[in-house]
């Protein structure tokens, strides 16, 4: 019998970015600066913190480094429902730092859901893109009220895409006989194993096609500014070029973005850690000795379809 070990509940860590630099800004201050030069540091800050305190504005920054299959948003959902709870809409904003060259449909689609939740709920929401917002990650990063690049990170990618390898011919080849039973006339399109018809290739494409206008529908509706059709293309580009295009509305680094705010926000940075459990910790050192057998297995494949003339192609479920 096996038993499932639930995960450890997530710990959520809140900093005070501002306490943060100036500690590091007082340090640096109390080794390279004169005595002058220090009490106008302290008399700078003592006036930044008032001023802070007056007009109460706090900013939220949050984190999101997506993988294929968006699982970042289990963290991002929790931090959003905390946020939702605790701020206030209207004074206090949101910045997202985000980093995602896209992925799966359903789990890049539940991520910009969540983000959704901050701009009904009135949230002025910033999101920050350093690296790449492309395709799913951009389908995140048009939620915001304000796209931020850096010059030369990567945005765009509105398209979808689906690869499905074939090995019907091999199976002949190898007197291999595979039948496929479903109810429903395309509950199964296109299959690796079976022999593809016209009719399922064309039912699959037509079903990439309707992801991709939904895709383009709902970054009409978040960024109405921006002329979808012209850039729904599946093509990415750099931040100066995305900027002309409007896919993106101002041209910075997060972290110079984030130190224009300090001196009248208090500013917070939410990180979400998830301490493994005892399983997860023996599943880490049993993957490790995988890692070295992985090499001589996929070897070994290769050379059995190389001697098949064959080619191994990598499956994709539709991402974006």
């Amino acid at each position: 019998m096996l038993f499932h070990t639930p995960k450890l509940p997530a710990e959520i860590r809140i900093s005070h970015l501002n306490a943060r630099v100036n500690e590091q800004r007082k340090k640096i201050a109390q080794t390279t600066a004169s005595r002058f030069e220090l009490l106008q540091l302290t008399q700078q800050l003592s006036k930044e913190a008032r001023l802070r305190k007056k007009n109460n504005q706090k900013v939220y920054v949050l984190d999101f480094k997506g993988d294929t299959a968006a699982s970042a948003v289990e963290s991002l959902r929790e931090e959003i429902t905390l946020i939702l709870t605790t701020a206030k809409a209207g004074r206090d904003r949101v910045v997202l730092r985000l980093e995602s060259p896209g992925g799966m449909v359903h789990g890049y689609g539940l991520a910009a859901a969540q983000l959704v939740r901050l701009r009904d709920a009135g949230f002025n929401l910033t999101i920050c893109v350093d690296k790449v917002a492309a395709s799913g990650g951009y389908m995140m990063a048009c939620i915001a009220n304000e796209i931020v690049s850096a010059p030369f990170a990567v945005v765009g990618s509105i398209g979808v895409v689906a690869q499905v390898p074939n090995f019907n011919r091999l199976l002949k080849e190898h007197h291999v006989d595979f039948e496929l039973y479903t109810a429903g006339q395309f509950k199964r399109t296109v299959t690796m194993f079976g022999e593809n018809t016209a009719e399922g290739k064309a039912k699959f494409e037509e079903e990439l096609q309707q992801t991709h206008e939904l895709f383009k529908h709902f970054i009409e509706k978040y960024r109405p500014q921006l002329n979808v059709e012209k850039v729904a293309t599946g093509e990415h580009w750099y931040g100066k070029d995305a900027l002309e295009l409007n896919l993106l509305d101002k041209l910075q680094t997060s972290d110079e973005y984030l130190l224009s705010l300090l001196a009248q926000h208090d500013v917070y940075v939410i990180d979400t850690r998830r301490k493994p459990t005892l399983g997860e910790k023996l599943g880490l050192q049993a993957a490790q000795m995988a890692d070295g057998l992985v090499p001589a297995v996929m070897n070994k494949i290769m050379e059995t379809l190389a001697n098949s003339n064959s080619s191994l192609v990598q499956m994709r479920d539709p991402k974006l």
